[in-house]
């Protein structure tokens, strides 16, 4: 099924994972890190750390997640299990927006969160939002049951949709998964973009540029406008058919050391590192990448703590075996080390792409496979 679905767009061949287990992919697919995570334990991310929401919502990009076998919208707890097998269906750590306190303290935000069927609601009514977050549960995923049984639901979801007018329109999806636990492959997962923005000189093509998930956030990024966060998400290659359409050219990790010797298999130090603690990493808040710029808010809630910080403009990123080096903050990015750069903001601007336009609307992220998978947008 995944095959069947790869030669419908476009195969991402050097797509990879950040670190073990899934809570951390998680949190660094929306959060432009995942804060020394190394385990899949209640992490609740405190308010002053943004999130692409935060971007999102400052350029009012409607946005929502929905969750396979979540009890209701907003839920907190730490899994909610099926009432009719005593499975663990639903499960926090594949619901990343729900980890971040600056989402589970608003109301208004929780509220976005919903359990799988509301698509469908949302779906009939023609009112999805624009970027969309999907996670299967853990049957469907393929976690607890097999390969096969992710590629069946994967194919059963998106397929009746490739063809329903209310969500192909102007739309991009990606789906991919959350890790490799097969040590030699590096951490490398399945990426594959589908949707009526992929030109049909590219259907059926493989891209073979390096992309993590922290690319979901800087296309999203790049595709709007938006402001970044300053953190990873600032140096991740672009997918490479939108950044040809936003002046976002693919580069190459030239940092040290070199890509072939990253296996993103372990987490580096953070403040949610359970065995090796280490401070709050403060965004480079002077990072600039292709004219965006950090999110003011972001600016003005970390710039007075300190000149230092661990992300850089290239497109490099550390992992356990490679810590990021601290650098000054500055829009260029670092010469040594793991180190790579984002920043987050983002502004209603003439930026803002009209439905008529070809550039893919927003990213609806679905979790499949053994945690992650799809991201689909809709037109802005």
């Amino acid at each position: 099924n995944f095959s069947a679905l790869a030669k419908k767009g476009i195969t991402l061949s050097n797509y990879n994972a950040v670190t073990h287990p899934s809570e951390p992919n998680y949190v660094a697919s929306i959060g432009g890190d995942y804060f020394g995570i190394n385990d899949d334990e209640f992490h609740a991310i405190p308010s002053n750390v943004s999130s692409v929401i935060d971007l999102l919502e400052d350029k009012k990009i409607s946005w929502g997640s929905y969750q396979e076998d979540m009890p209701y919208s907003g839920f907190q707890g730490f899994a909610y299990v099926n009432q009719v097998n005593g499975r663990n269906d639903y499960v926090r750590k594949h619901n990343p927006a729900v980890m971040f306190d600056s989402v589970a303290t608003n109301a208004d935000r929780l509220s976005r969160i919903k359990n799988l069927t509301q698509f469908y609601v949302d779906l009939d009514a023609n009112q999805l939002p624009q970027w969309m977050f999907i996670t299967p549960n853990m049957t469907s995923d393929g976690h607890d049951t097999s390969v096969t049984t992710a590629g069946q639901w994967t194919s059963d979801f998106l397929t009746p949709l490739l063809t329903n007018k209310n969500f192909m329109n102007n739309t991009l999806i990606l789906i991919t998964w959350d890790e490799n636990h097969t040590y030699t492959q590096k951490n490398r997962v399945l990426g594959i973009l589908l949707g009526d923005v992929i030109p049909a000189d590219l259907i059926g093509s493989v891209d073979n540029a390096i992309y993590s998930h922290y690319s979901e956030i800087s296309t999203v990024e790049a595709n709007w406008g938006l402001h970044t966060l300053g953190r990873y998400d600032v140096g991740a290659n672009v997918f490479a058919f939108v950044g040809k359409q936003t002046g976002d050219p693919i580069r190459n990790w030239t940092g040290t050391p070199s890509f072939d010797a990253m296996y993103f298999n372990q987490s580096y130090p953070g403040p949610l590192n359970a065995k090796k603690n280490g401070p709050w990493p403060e965004p480079n808040t002077a990072a600039v990448i292709n004219g965006r710029t950090v999110l003011p808010a972001i600016v003005s809630a970390w710039d007075t703590f300190g000149k230092m910080t661990p992300y850089g403009t290239g497109i490099e990123h550390a992992d356990g075996q490679h810590p990021a080096v601290l650098i000054q903050k500055s829009s260029t990015s670092s010469a040594t080390g793991s180190s790579s750069a984002s920043a987050a903001s983002t502004t209603k601007s003439s930026l803002a792409r009209k439905s008529s336009e070809s550039r893919p609307g927003s990213l609806f992220a679905a979790a499949i496979g053994v945690a992650m998978a799809a991201v689909v947008g809709l037109g802005v």
